[in-house]
């Protein structure tokens, strides 16, 4: 196995791997903010739960404030279409 490695790393010069080491370094450190960042909303979440508001509807309206407004409206727009076709509204 350790021939292998070695054989391995004889194929990529010593540009290419300290390229690659500090590129999955990089990818590393980045999923571990991801990760942090995720914790953090979750608190943020926790705190408006706990202030008395709807989470599953504030994360639709963060959801909605991230579509473009044209999108958004005729989405809408075909929602009621199909809603009222069906004869919900």
């Amino acid at each position: 196995m350790a021939d292998d490695a070695s054989a391995h790393t004889d194929i990529l010069n010593s540009t290419a791997q300290g390229q690659l080491k500090s590129i999955i370094e990089r990818v590393e450190r980045l999923e571990q903010e991801k990760a942090e960042i995720s914790e953090q909303i979750k608190e943020v979440f926790a705190e408006a739960k706990g202030n008395g508001f709807d989470v599953k509807v504030l994360r639709k309206v963060i959801r909605i404030r991230k579509q473009d407004r044209a999108k958004r409206q005729e989405e809408e727009a075909i929602l009621d279409l199909y809603l009222s076709a069906i004869g919900e509204i």
